[in-house]
């Protein structure tokens, strides 16, 4: 349960830690899953006391590189590189010199050895072409040490070939080789930004000049109905006919002419008739 929690909930893979170690402290694979989950949370000392614990059980050398960090961690630099120089280096498999070397680099840095650190990790593991499982984290560490000694332009190069070997995302690379080439990325799948989102499209569109909303409610209340209109403007004529009265009287003014008209028309029928 610890292993499988380490990477993703690493303070519950602590608690379980302390719960296995009150069954089984005498087991050494339990001291090591303890130091492991404390390291992983930053409690360098628990961490640096179950690892003892654990190798003193074993007598196996693989956990002095992350002992030595967890001297770094404790803010004891000098610890850590007076460790990388001892016998049980020599023990260690090809990946546990890389990862005593990364330590030691760490150190030198930590007490602002810049130039130091760049030497500690130019090794013939840094310069060959074959990639294997620590090759990222090398070259990454090699360019952010000749970041610290002022050697940005170098550094781009070992951000890009750090960036090549990293395929299972063991390193920002590539984020540090956009941050030096000034390009910006922008997650796509990042909460934040779907909100904004989403509230855009919620938004309504902003009425233009001259545009007529329709069902759209003019007057908040009943009292700014009031403000514009009395009840005498309200009231609805019964015998409206639907023509404006000023219209209406001009209707009746042609109205009596045409009829003076054909009166006239009439009257001169009737004289040609007697005549």
């Amino acid at each position: 349960m610890v292993a499988r929690l380490l990477d993703s909930e690493p303070e519950e893979a602590y608690q379980y830690s302390r719960v296995a170690l009150r069954l089984a402290s005498r087991v050494a694979a339990v001291r090591e899953a303890a130091g492991f989950a404390s390291y992983m949370t930053q409690r360098y000392s628990e961490a640096l006391t179950e690892f003892r614990a654990a190798r003193r059980m074993t007598g196996r050398a693989d956990l002095w590189p992350v002992m030595a960090d967890c001297e770094r961690g404790l803010g004891r630099p000098e610890r850590a590189l007076a460790m990388a120089g001892e016998p049980e280096v020599k023990q260690l498999d090809k990946a546990g010199q890389v990862e005593m070397r990364l330590v030691a680099a760490g150190a030198r840095t930590d007490m602002e050895q810049f130039d130091a650190a760049v030497v500690t990790l130019q090794s013939p593991e840094l310069a060959s072409s074959t990639v294997h499982a620590w090759t990222a984290r090398l070259r990454y560490a090699y360019a952010e040490a000749l970041i610290a000694a002022g050697r940005a332009d170098e550094a781009r190069e070992w951000f890009a070939k750090a960036a090549e070997a990293d395929t299972d995302g063991s390193t920002n690379a590539s984020e540090r080789l956009a941050e030096i080439d000034g390009v910006e990325f922008t997650d796509a799948l990042d909460p934040e930004l779907e909100d904004d989102a989403a509230e855009q499209d919620e938004a309504p569109a902003k009425k233009r000049s001259g545009d007529v909303a329709d069902d759209r409610v003019i007057f908040e209340d009943e009292e700014d109905v009031e403000e514009f209109y009395d009840e005498d403007d309200l009231e609805i004529d019964e015998d409206f006919d639907g023509v404006v009265p000023e219209r209406a009287q001009d209707a009746k003014s042609d109205d009596a002419k045409s009829d003076e008209v054909k009166s006239d028309e009439v009257k001169a029928e009737d004289a040609k008739s007697e005549a």
